[in-house]
């Protein structure tokens, strides 16, 4: 009787610690799906995947939305350069429920001044829409905000010194 006592209580005083791992191995499961959709790497079944030529991608990477009217209609799920034209080439996962006119547009926009960056389609008026392997020319790269800043700051004193010479240049009566 004492062997099935001792062979019982290791199971007993493991099981905790079973458990304890089970769940860790779940939740970390959990995360690692979680992620995946964040991501983007789940994209939408039947997706249509257009490629798009920009100037500059700053603050787009794979899993980025791309959205019309502010709502999302996809992701990008790959980026590289086009050696022809020195272009950032975008290829975009697009919901196949969204019928995108082919003579659509494709700006880098961003939240806010503090916000993300996301891809702005802007439908064209073809009833044709934009299939799977097409190419959207008419784009708008990212704006460089620190170069507008400093632009601001170094115009702002150049307008202030132009416009005292003419307020100075009353006539005495």
């Amino acid at each position: 009787m004492d062997a099935k006592l001792s062979m019982k209580s290791p199971v007993r005083e493991h099981l905790g610690e079973a458990l304890t791992g089970l769940m860790v191995v779940l939740v970390a499961i959990a995360f690692a799906w979680f992620a995946w959709i964040q991501t983007g790497g789940g994209t939408a079944a039947g997706a249509i995947e257009v490629k798009a030529l920009f100037p500059n991608t700053t603050g787009i990477e794979v899993g980025t939305d791309v959205r019309i009217a502010g709502l999302k209609v996809g992701t990008v799920t790959h980026q590289e350069l086009d050696p022809g034209t020195f272009q950032v080439k975008a290829t975009l996962a697009i919901d196949p429920k969204v019928k995108v006119p082919v003579d659509s547009s494709a700006a880098v926009a961003s939240e806010g001044l503090l916000g993300g960056s996301y891809v702005a389609l802007i439908p064209g008026g073809d009833p044709k829409p934009l299939k799977s392997g097409d190419l959207i020319t008419d784009t708008q790269g990212a704006v460089d905000m620190m170069g507008l800043v400093g632009q601001f700051i170094n115009r702002s004193g150049d307008d202030a010194s132009a416009s005292t010479p003419a307020a100075n240049s009353t006539t005495a009566p």
